[in-house]
């Protein structure tokens, strides 16, 4: 094979690898709406995911028989990852609506949910596991013939980057899900043509130079537990990794995109080296040896640099206000941390694949057998640490463990090869091994609970008197921060603060909670959508007609968190005998309890939040709709701070969509600001009596103490938070961008904006669209003329 023709075949597996990252998004995405976007629904999608790929990559060889042309075969595989991912646009939700129909949440739900995936992954995936040993028959199994093999491997990573890149950053921000697996299904087209093209062109036949030592039976074995341990650290500490990495960035989809092509970028500059590698070292196993070892203090450097190091790694404030040079200040400080462990870790693959190699051995029962082994290894790691490891020893003792992996890696290398010549050293070896591991382990620093409470923003925040609270669960990790001097305390999950009782905060979590419930006439069943600090959960139970409250919450942590250390302002709600809360996804509860409630009141977190969108599109509103009694309300919590006009148009106008008689209700509090919204949305026109409401008040000393707290106390000052509703809002609304989840807009417009903070501009964007609602209130003369007063 020429140069000229090897170089035709990378730009294809290029463009292959391309493809393939754009579908993994997609679908990840996709999935994540059938299944739910908890640890486990997520764990879940990635091993099926990777078990497709173990499975076509081991299958091929004897599947397939060495008669067939390999670029002709290769060709077809590319065919038909073009096929079935475009049908998977189809096929996803019509699985996703018989399994909807059927499932639950518990235990049979989450096997339902792993069975699922397997349907709908299986085809795509193990034709692309296939495709690496496809191209491998194009080559003899020779140093030439590796190193060009682990050149492939390559060319399929930069691929992955440039498809992370174009899918996160352009297709799915510019355009939707939809317009994605277009573009990645003509690039499989282009590359079966092209590849069928080549068939009659290329000779598969490189010609034998060095020739390969054979590895003993024992010194093989080895190579392919390498090689699984070394799959299993890689995505353990990805799992791991984007979680710390998060929450230094901010946890916008931009955040794992560039985290993703990070990761993906050393692992290719890795595999660059391991290629070259290949032709020149003695002895592959001992090189592979020495990469095992390189990572003992490798995974302790990116372990310190992205806890006590990067979080203050600030960018320079007179750039702040160009995203470009905030997402290049992201890239560059991941790479610093990352970067040497990713190439190590790419590095051994080809290594790999060269100590395990027989001189002559058919090249696809080699590749299929070492990339199948280390994807057996990647998928055992990242269900490990994801749904185990993090949750059970948190994530500092997990890095830790994934340092102690990279250990036994090294002794496992050295012990076939060394004992054969000497017992005494290999033992000495693996004991100084050792040694070093437990050094560089003991390094690793904890998680600070400043990161976790405060994330990107932890350097500016310095005025916590002590935390709490501090905890790392399987979805989020969670801290609670005491400010004694001032008199409030504040709730945060991954990096985020979703609560506080600090006054404008106070206010919108009781609105949330006493709103629904006053506006309803006669409620009795509510569910809550989110827990938080429990502020807006516990508000419920001081209404007497509410005879049943379930609340949908993701991380268990946060319950526990808000149960201990809010119990006072959230009135013991976990206590209250009304109460049962669930622990899943909320889209995925609501799509698969056959419950109706009187009211559905929701406090997701921020749509700049990775996840958060589809808790704001349409189709979950719709999903709301189906699941609300006669008469019933949905309410929605609509932030205005660190985002932009665009943004927030996006959410009223998504909402307005499917209950376009929405009303619109402002936490505002004169000289301290809290411009929050409440939307709050019936089927039907909603009609509020406010002599009626008045009375259910004064009814209850409890509930009017629980309002005067937050300044609501007085009925015209309650009712003067109104601020607008859909139809006054229409010309205001014109253009926005409707949040879909095939598109999932939003999570790119806020993820573009949470640097900015607007609130005072978009507060008063809406209220000069405000109108005396005589349709929405029946109240007294003086009410109406007092309200008027206030807002004209």
């Amino acid at each position: 094979m020429t140069r000229r023709e090897l170089s035709s075949l990378l730009l294809l597996f290029v463009l292959s690898g391309c493809a393939a990252l754009i579908y993994e998004v997609v679908w990840f995405q996709l999935l994540r709406q059938v299944i739910g976007a908890s640890a486990i629904s997520l764990a879940i999608v990635l091993a099926s995911f990777m078990g497709g790929m173990c499975l076509g990559s081991i299958g091929f060889p004897r599947w397939i028989d060495q008669t067939h042309r390999p670029l002709r075969t290769y060709a077809f595989l590319e065919a038909g990852i073009a096929g079935t991912g475009v049908a998977m646009l189809v096929l996803l939700p019509l699985v996703g609506s018989l399994y909807l129909a059927v499932v639950g949440y518990g235990f049979a739900g989450i096997v339902l949910r792993g069975i699922v995936c397997l349907i709908c992954l299986l085809p795509p995936t193990v034709l692309m596991g296939a495709t690496l040993p496809a191209i491998s028959r194009c080559l003899e199994t020779t140093r030439l013939g590796v190193s060009k093999l682990g050149l492939f491997y390559v060319a399929n990573i930069v691929g992955g980057v440039v498809g992370c890149l174009l899918a996160g950053f352009y297709l799915l921000r510019i355009y939707d899900l939809v317009v994605a697996t277009i573009v990645a299904a003509s690039l499989n087209a282009v590359v079966a043509g092209f590849s069928l093209w080549l068939s009659s062109r290329i000779e598969c036949d490189a010609g034998p130079t060095t020739e390969l030592a054979i590895p003993s039976f024992s010194q093989r074995r080895s190579v392919y537990l390498v090689i699984a341990l070394s799959g299993m650290t890689a995505l353990g500490a990805q799992v791991i990794w984007t979680r710390l990495l998060s929450m230094v960035f901010g946890a916008t989809v931009f955040s794992f995109t560039i985290i993703l092509a990070v990761f993906l970028s050393g692992l290719g500059a890795g595999s660059t080296a391991g290629s070259f590698l290949v032709r020149h070292v003695r002895s592959p196993a001992q090189a592979l040896g020495w990469c095992q070892l390189g990572l003992v203090a490798a995974i302790p450097f990116a372990a310190h640099m992205i806890t006590s190091e990067l979080p203050y790694w600030l960018v320079n404030p007179d750039l702040a206000a160009s995203i470009g040079q905030r997402f290049g200040h992201d890239l560059l400080r991941g790479g610093v941390a990352i970067f040497p462990a990713t190439c190590l870790w790419g590095a051994s693959f080809p290594l790999a694949l060269a100590a395990a190699a027989e001189d002559r051995q058919e090249p696809a029962h080699l590749t299929g057998g070492i990339y199948a082994a280390n994807t057996i290894g990647a998928i055992l790691g990242a269900l490990m640490f994801s749904m185990a490891m993090i949750p059970l020893v948190g994530t500092t003792r997990s890095q830790q463990i994934l340092t102690l992996l990279a250990c036994v890696a090294t002794i496992v290398v050295i012990a076939p090869w060394r004992a054969s010549h000497s017992r005494t050293l290999a033992i000495t070896a693996s004991g100084l091994v050792l040694v070093f591991a437990l050094l560089t382990s003991s390094t690793i620093p904890p998680v600070s609970s400043g990161l976790i409470a405060f994330g990107r923003e932890v350097e500016k925040r310095r005025d916590v008197d002590t935390y709490l609270f501090t905890g790392e669960g399987a979805n989020s990790s969670v801290s609670v921060a005491d400010y004694a001097s001032l008199g409030r305390r504040s709730f945060h999950v991954a990096g985020k603060s979703v609560a506080s009782t600090n006054p404008s905060d106070f206010r919108i979590e009781r609105m949330l909670g006493h709103y629904p419930a006053l506006f309803h006439p006669n409620a009795k069943s509510v569910l809550v959508v989110g827990f938080g600090a429990g502020i807006t959960a516990g508000s419920l139970v001081l209404h007497p007609s509410i005879e049943r409250i379930v609340i949908c919450e993701i991380e268990p942590l946060v319950p526990r968190a808000a149960g201990e250390h809010f119990r006072v302002e959230n009135y013991d709600v976990l206590n209250d005998p009304r109460v049962e809360v669930i622990f899943d996804d909320a889209r995925h509860f609501i799509a698969t309890t056959d419950e109706t409630f009187d009211i559905i009141t929701a406090d997701p977190i921020h749509p700049w939040m990775d996840g958060s969108a589809v808790l704001y599109s349409t189709e979950y509103y719709e999903l709301v709709k189906k699941r609300l009694a006669t008469g019933g309300l949905m309410a929605q919590w609509v932030p205005v701070y660190e985002t932009d006009e665009e943004t927030v148009r996006s959410e009223i106008g998504t909402f307005m969509q499917v209950f376009p008689e929405g009303t619109l209700w402002s936490s505002h509090i004169p000289q301290l600001g809290g411009n929050d919204l409440v939307m709050i949305g019936r089927v039907g026109p909603m009609k509020i009596d406010v002599a009626e409401l008045s009375a259910r008040i004064e009814r209850s000393p409890e509930l009017r103490a629980s309002l005067a707290e937050v300044d609501l106390g007085y009925m015209v000052t309650l009712l003067a938070s109104y601020i607008g509703r859909g139809p006054d809002l229409s010309d205001w609304l014109e253009g926005a961008e409707i949040n879909h989840e095939r598109s999932l807009r939003l999570q790119y417009l806020a993820g573009m904006s949470y640097e900015v903070n607007r609130d005072r501009e978009i507060y008063r964007a809406i209220a000069q669209h405000r109108t005396y609602p005589d349709t929405l209130f029946d109240a007294p003369k003086w009410i109406e003329n007092r309200l008027k007063s206030l807002w004209f």
